[in-house]
């Protein structure tokens, strides 16, 4: 069936996001402003006062505006990189060779940059308890690779784990941390906030994100040498000469002051975006708790999410057949039973957009030869035979198992109702 450019427009328009971005009209006072006064390229009060108000948000005494999350992290490494292991030649990336212990269980953007400065990832297994980074098996991979001196952490879905035990095992090794906290802006760990433990860290403005530019991101630190070195590299580089001049490599990463101009403002809604996501996440675990699923899990006691994606896990007996292909997915209906394929398939067929989780970076097939280290053991990523044996890959069954919710703030009760009658469905 065909349909007309007005009935796709209005579908789309219909459509419950998993996460689209919460515009507000003030907003576009410092746009404007950002407009008025010509200040339109990468520098301008709008990036000062991101800068100024993400290191306050953040808990950390610097932030440098920049493009996008990704490039945060990349800065990141490098910084990291050059400080663990010296300046390196022209050509040759600061993590050159080194092995890196990374989250497994990611978007790619969080190890793209290693791999962007020559870093090898070596992927620690997940925990249940937070779908975090396990640090029984960050530990194990210390044992194992005793010379690694970097771990990178992320946040899963704005839940934070134990980045504070993570944080220990680093110390105790002597290594630096980097804190992915893209997905958990104004989530905090025993009231520290998620971006603050890491010795760089990351937030995105991406938009799906809990607020948002459009795009940008912040790197985070408490060291004004290493926030001013990241500026320079973001801006080329580029020496205090009269002229065009170049000592190092530089990169055009430097956040656009109009973009600045939609976050400055949406800070002043962060808290009200949290508390929006809170209520879905609420509402799904009040409307699920009959089935056999289970929502993301977070300490109570220690964490306080910022909620940004709700997600599930189907119990191991509850799960009909289900099997996955690189691109595709098939189940087999089972009655009293589901899995993330028929779940996702009958939450679009309301016009909803669900995701499956991350798929496990050591399943990806650029990293299939890389190293995989578990709880009780290791092996090449490739070898995916973890699950059923005596070494259980977490991540993997996470994957298996677990799928995203519609979590956009603007979606009405009602219309989550609807998508929960129809999760419900699929378990008759």
């Amino acid at each position: 069936m065909a349909f007309t450019s007005k009935e796709k427009f209005e579908k789309f328009n219909d459509k419950i996001w998993l996460s689209s971005p919460t515009m507000h009209s003030e907003s576009m006072k410092y746009v404007m402003e950002a407009y008025e006064t010509n200040w339109m390229s990468t520098v301008g009060a709008n990036i000062n006062e991101v800068e100024r108000i993400a290191a306050e948000t953040s808990g950390t005494k610097y932030a440098v505006g920049l493009s996008c999350g990704t490039a945060a992290l990349h800065l990141c490494m490098k910084l990291a990189g050059e400080r663990l292991y010296g300046k390196p030649q022209v050509g040759v990336g600061a993590l050159n060779g080194k092995r890196v212990f990374c989250t497994d269980m990611t978007f790619n953007a969080t190890l793209n940059p290693v791999v962007y400065e020559g870093g090898i990832p070596v992927f620690i297994d997940t925990e249940y308890e937070s779908w975090g980074m396990n640090p029984i098996a960050l530990e194990k991979a210390f044992e194992m690779y005793p010379e690694v001196k970097l771990v990178v952490y992320a946040e899963l879905y704005g839940f934070p784990g134990n980045i504070k035990k993570i944080k220990e095992i680093c110390e105790k090794h002597g290594v630096l941390l980097v804190e992915d906290a893209a997905e958990a802006m104004g989530a905090t760990w025993e009231s520290k906030q998620c971006g603050s433990y890491g010795d760089y860290g990351v937030v995105s403005y991406n938009g799906n994100k809990i607020i948002t530019g459009s795009a940008g991101g912040c790197l985070l630190t408490d060291s004004l040498e290493d926030a001013n070195q990241a500026r320079k590299w973001s801006t080329q580089a580029r020496e205090n000469a009269p002229w065009y001049q170049n000592e190092e490599v530089g990169y055009n990463y430097r956040m656009s002051n109009v973009i600045a101009g939609v976050i400055r403002e949406q800070y002043n809604h962060l808290y009200e975006h949290i508390a929006q996501k809170k209520a879905i996440y609420e509402r799904y675990k009040e409307g699920l708790k009959d089935l056999p699923v289970q929502m993301n899990p977070f300490d109570e006691t220690k964490a306080e999410p910022n909620y940004w994606l709700s997600s599930l896990l189907i119990n191991e007996d509850a799960m009909c057949k289900q099997v996955r292909s690189e691109m595709e997915a098939l189940y087999i209906s089972e009655s009293g039973k589901s899995c993330p394929t028929e779940i996702l398939e009958a939450i679009a067929s309301i016009n909803a957009e669900g995701r499956p989780i991350w798929k496990p970076m050591h399943m990806q097939p650029m990293f299939r030869m890389h190293e995989f280290v578990t709880v009780k053991g290791s092996g090449r990523a490739k070898t995916n035979a973890y699950i059923a044996g005596e070494i259980k890959n977490i991540g993997a069954d996470i994957f298996h198992r677990g799928l995203c919710l519609p979590s956009d703030n603007k979606m009405t009760a009602e219309q989550q109702d609807r998508i929960i009658e129809v999760i419900k469905a699929c378990f008759e």
